[in-house]
């Protein structure tokens, strides 16, 4: 086994493909959930344990983390942040400052505090990855998106201060920036789209699961874009 790995959001369209790659990569995953619908994709599997969490309060992040790195044969050794949200809107004069807070939020509490909880973990395991979740809206933004487009952009300056910051510790911490991502939620939100550009969950995953593993060890600070070919 690699070590347990905590997946946030990993019953997501997303999520749920990384789950599954990592625990066919023989982790123990750590899964926190708060929509029992979104539980349902993923069946029950050995090494896999759910656990309901609000992962935007301090307590709860605390007590999944050490959920996490409570296996003594499968220490904490990565912790994967999918937890966000995207918005829509009008341009930045018409936007009124609760919605650009609620993005900001969204996006970068749960990634924050579920990074500051399991970090001391990590270090005491000798070190692991992170990988946050941010966007190629970060690199290339477009209107109507002024909250999504700063908090993904915040994502990538909170991976870049963990990596210089624990650096010492060990501790790699990496950004992955997708494209429209091809999910059935995506795909009911955007019925008549072109999704031949599109990624699937499962090649992003892989990434990821290489972001987590020994292979990438001399990666860190990295924002990797996962556009797909042609994108």
């Amino acid at each position: 086994m690699s070590g347990t790995a905590l997946v946030t959001g990993g019953t997501g369209g997303l999520g749920a493909a990384v789950t599954r790659t990592l625990l066919d990569e023989g982790w123990r995953v750590v899964v926190p959930w708060i929509d029992e619908a979104e539980r349902e994709r993923l069946a029950p599997v050995e090494g896999l344990e759910l656990v309901a969490a609000d992962l935007f309060e301090p307590g709860e992040a605390g007590r999944v983390a050490e959920l996490a790195a409570g296996d003594p044969d499968a220490p904490l050794r990565a912790v994967v942040n999918l937890v966000g949200g995207f918005g829509m809107g009008p341009k930045v004069h018409e936007v009124p400052v609760e919605e650009f807070e609620r993005q900001l939020r969204l996006n970068l509490r749960p990634t924050y505090l579920t990074s500051q909880a399991a970090i001391p973990h990590l270090i005491d395991a000798g070190g692991g990855a992170i990988v946050c979740m941010s966007s190629r809206a970060a690199a290339h933004p477009f209107p109507g998106a002024s909250g999504y487009v700063t908090s993904k952009s915040a994502v990538l300056g909170l991976v870049g201060a963990m990596a210089a910051e624990y650096k010492r510790d060990g501790i790699r911490v990496n950004a992955v920036l997708p494209s429209i991502i091809d999910t059935p939620g995506n795909r009911e939100a955007m019925p008549d789209s072109d999704r031949s550009g599109w990624v699937s969950p499962e090649e992003i995953a892989k990434v990821i699961a290489f972001l987590c593993g020994d292979g990438s060890g001399v990666v860190s600070g990295a924002h990797v874009p996962v556009y797909g070919v042609g994108s």
